[in-house]
């Protein structure tokens, strides 16, 4: 006897907030790590200090790029995009130690920045390259605003690390050997091979057996 009652619904389990929380400092280490290391390698192209030099009784119009005064900022925003990737892929320890090395680069990458942000030195190399005098300094030096930005984008790194040092241990892994719980994927079976199909009748008789004799 059937009943009338349709059966209840079973609903899918809702999201709980450890999870929604896993997943939203994911998405803001990404976005922050990714902007800090985008604007840390652009900071790095652009001018960061003017000058003249004094060549030949004139005066001669001077610039220094970022990379001009310092290479620390680019080559610390590569280091942390490749951790920053590197965190999906270790597990454990390793996790907190690619995490901590994307805090150094942020905070590597802050450090370098400010200290640039008033030097000179690059500006007065280039003076004397121009004017021929080892001793020929910048004269009318002045700075811009980019050293700020590279450091800003120091900043991001930074808070990026310190994201995955807080949330990372619920992070998933890349990882085709396991499925989201860490247990291992279990094997597809192979069905065995119907003996009615036209390809195992050939190869029955290629083996020299009888395919239409009862076993």
């Amino acid at each position: 006897m059937t009943s009338a009652v349709p059966p209840p619904r079973t609903e899918a389990p809702s999201e709980s907030q450890e999870q929604r929380s896993s997943r939203r400092s994911i998405a803001a280490a990404l976005l922050l790590g990714a902007v800090g290391a985008a604007l840390a390698l652009l900071a790095s192209r652009q001018d960061w200090a003017h000058g003249t030099a004094s060549v030949a009784g004139g005066s001669l119009p001077l610039t220094a790029k970022g990379s001009d005064v310092t290479g620390v900022p680019a080559a610390l925003a590569i280091v942390g995009l490749a951790a920053l990737v590197a965190v999906f892929a270790v597990r454990r320890t390793g996790r907190v130690l690619v995490s901590l090395l994307l805090v150094l680069s942020g905070a590597g990458t802050v450090a370098a920045a400010l200290l640039g942000a008033d030097d000179s030195g690059a500006l007065d190399e280039k003076a004397a390259t121009a004017s021929g005098d080892a001793a020929a300094t910048i004269g009318g030096l002045s700075h811009t605003g980019w050293p700020y930005a590279a450091a800003a984008a120091g900043v991001l790194l930074l808070l990026a690390g310190l994201l995955a040092l807080t949330y990372g241990r619920g992070w998933p892994a890349m990882s085709g050997r396991y499925e989201r719980d860490g247990s291992p994927a279990p094997r597809k079976t192979r069905r065995a091979p119907d003996p009615e199909r036209p390809e195992e009748l050939w190869k029955a008789l290629d083996r020299g057996e009888d395919p239409t004799r009862e076993t």
